[in-house]
């Protein structure tokens, strides 16, 4: 699946949520569902900078792909962070650079949150565009 079906996915999840509050529930429920990272990526180095909450990012390039875990110490994070993995995990760097994201306006998630969340959702994202860079300059 595309970066750019896998948004469309989620856009058509979420729109079957009318109320907030519903939303913010599947979100928690998406955090559950992350797949655990290894105790031994839970790095100050993994750290997301501008979090409110502990957010740990650890990524690594298998078979030309980049290979996401998170997890994070609260639970809407989590269930956010596990959203931005799923968009952009197994994908190849140029194509995550090249993303254009919409899913995050589409299903109104930026302006649902708080502005340390909001914060912390754009520092995700800057950090996985920052791997997939970094793995392009590799190859």
């Amino acid at each position: 699946m595309t970066i750019k079906e896998t948004q469309q996915e989620i856009v058509e999840e979420f729109a079957l949520f009318d109320e907030w509050m519903d939303k913010y529930e599947y979100i928690i429920e998406l955090g559950k569902d992350l797949p655990i990272i290894d105790e031994k990526y839970k790095t100050d180095e993994n750290l997301i900078k501008g979090c409110q909450s502990k957010v740990w990012l650890h990524a690594e390039l298998v078979d030309a792909k980049i290979i996401f875990t998170a997890d994070s110490d609260a639970i809407i994070t989590k269930g956010i962070v596990g959203l931005v993995i799923r968009v952009f995990s197994g994908h190849a760097p140029k194509e995550i650079v090249d993303a254009d994201l919409f899913f995050i306006d589409q299903i109104g998630l930026q302006e649902h949150l708080s502005p340390t969340r909001s914060n912390g959702l754009l520092a995700m994202l800057k950090q996985i565009k920052m791997y997939a860079i970094a793995f392009q300059a590799i190859k």
